[in-house]
């Protein structure tokens, strides 16, 4: 149940200041986070807001239980881009759709990222998101011109709440529609009819659970053309179908705070009569150096490239370096600099196992991490308990008793380093494995022979052979690392 110890406060892009988290039902709190859409790899910044994401659904899941935790995170497979890409492979776009949200799901649980509770589909929600459109119908908020479907914003007072802007910097700066017929130049669409080849819902579905009843407004063609949803009321409709009218905490990155999450409230609200989200969580851009990440520029980091590379872990902690209200610079140096920093969490972890076979090491939350996910303060205090011993273990346990004792203040320091850095999805794995990167098993079992091979070379004085063994690992990208005992191996 709820820590009371440490009470859940975040900064809530709404109100515009941190509050203490309250959600609506702590047996059923309820998360939506914006998920991608499904017709490329998804870049490092996609990463960013899921694992930002991530640590919150952890923490929530901490604090009130596993079970009383629901998070939802989309799956946009109906889109301009999607249609695009199948047509230009010359396949179906289911085709595009499931092959990239597969990729995606592999690429976040590379990065340790816990699968949401449901992850809803955009075409499996066409009936709800026309239920919504219709309520808006029925209330003149909504309107058709020309074969498209749009909110008036004009008739939503508090249209610009999240965002700031006001109506007048919303028509200065909207683009020229291609549909003359639109009201206002800030007016967004709900749904627009398909083209030819395109897919498309209408009312004449051959369908006994399909329902939109679009027929008494008037414009016979358009309530029998074959269209589609816009961007926008996706999310709407499958949030409130599976978390509810009113969801405790949106999250997403910054750059959908306008128009996106604008457009969820101003339809959402209209149409329900109901907050739509209680708490607003945002995380900020990503940037390569100075500069943001572009097309343009060709700075577009893919999560998929990097892991052919980097391990998730070193990516994860790389993202959690900085606040996620601050900008995280990109680099190679912070990727190494990660890396390095988990080695040496690896390599202490390696050498205390023995002694902590007692602890359970169950994740733990301070309040830095209940303090508006600051995950950066949480890593240093977390490092801080695992390099402050630095004596050979063996010694200290001679010195200072049995280390074997979860209750001694040096294993008590130790676990709480490692399970606090377990509580960001951290040192998931076993150290051996984790040096042994991503061998493949005929890599592992062909290391393990060079290993053995420069022991016994070792032990006879070949130096020549075991200088050669170890420069040929030198050359597979492995490590040599020699005891009395043997000679193990690990990645660079």
């Amino acid at each position: 149940m709820e820590d009371q110890e440490h009470p859940l406060k975040l900064y809530d892009s709404l109100t515009r200041e941190v509050r203490t988290f309250v959600p609506q039902d702590p047996t059923r709190v309820t998360m939506y986070n914006c998920g991608p859409t499904v017709y490329s790899y998804a870049h490092i910044g996609n990463a960013r807001a899921a694992v930002v994401a991530d640590v919150l659904f952890r923490v929530l899941r901490h604090i009130y239980g596993e079970d009383h935790v629901r998070y939802a995170r989309n799956l946009t497979d109906v889109d301009d881009k999607i249609i695009a890409s199948a047509q230009e492979q010359g396949v179906p776009i289911s085709e595009i759709t499931e092959k990239y949200a597969r990729i995606y799901n592999e690429d976040l649980a590379a990065l340790n990222c816990l699968m949401p509770t449901v992850q809803p589909k955009a075409t499996e929600h066409i009936q709800q998101m026309a239920d919504i459109i219709v309520t808006l119908m029925d209330k003149d908020v909504a309107y058709e011109a020309d074969g498209y479907l749009y909110f008036d914003v004009t008739k939503d007072d508090d249209y610009g709440k999240l965002s700031g802007r006001s109506l007048d910097d919303n028509q200065a700066g909207a683009r020229v529609d291609v549909v003359t017929a639109k009201r206002n130049a800030a007016d967004f669409v709900l749904w627009k009819p398909a083209k030819d080849g395109e897919p498309g819902w209408s009312q004449q579905e051959s369908s006994s659970t399909y329902a939109m009843n679009w027929r008494h407004y008037g414009n016979q063609l358009f309530a029998t053309t074959p269209g589609r949803p816009g961007w926008h009321i996706e999310c709407s409709a499958m949030a409130k179908e599976t978390l509810g009218e009113t969801i405790d905490i949106h999250c997403g990155g910054i750059d959908l705070k306008f128009p996106h999450h604008e457009n969820e409230i101003a339809q959402s609200e209209t149409a329900n009569e109901e907050t739509f989200a209680r708490y607003w969580v945002h995380n900020e851009f990503l940037n390569m150096g100075k500069d943001k990440m572009s097309k343009s520029l060709g700075n577009v980091v893919l999560v998929h490239d990097l892991l052919k590379e980097w391990d998730g872990e070193v990516i994860r902690l790389a993202l959690l370096k900085a606040h996620y209200r601050n900008e995280l610079i990109w680099s190679e140096d912070l990727l190494r600099e990660s890396k390095a920093q988990l080695d040496g969490w690896y390599r202490k972890l390696q050498d205390a196992f023995p002694y902590l076979e007692k602890s359970t090491f169950q994740p733990t939350f301070f309040g830095s991490l209940t303090n508006d996910l600051k995950t950066s303060h949480h890593i240093a205090f977390a490092g801080n308990d695992i390099s402050g011993i630095n004596f050979d273990f063996g010694d200290l346990a001679s010195r200072y008793g049995d280390l074997s004792d979860p209750e001694h203040e040096m294993v008590y320091a130790l676990e709480m380093g490692f399970a606090s850095l377990r509580s960001l999805g951290l040192l998931q794995r076993d150290p051996e494995d984790w040096f042994r990167g991503n061998a493949s098993a005929d890599e592992t079992t062909e290391f393990d022979t060079l290993a053995a091979a420069r022991h016994a070379a070792r032990q006879a004085k070949d130096w020549a052979e075991a200088d050669r063994i170890r420069d040929e690992g030198t050359a597979r990208g492995i490590i040599f690392e020699d005891s009395p005992d043997g000679t193990t191996w690990r990645k660079v």
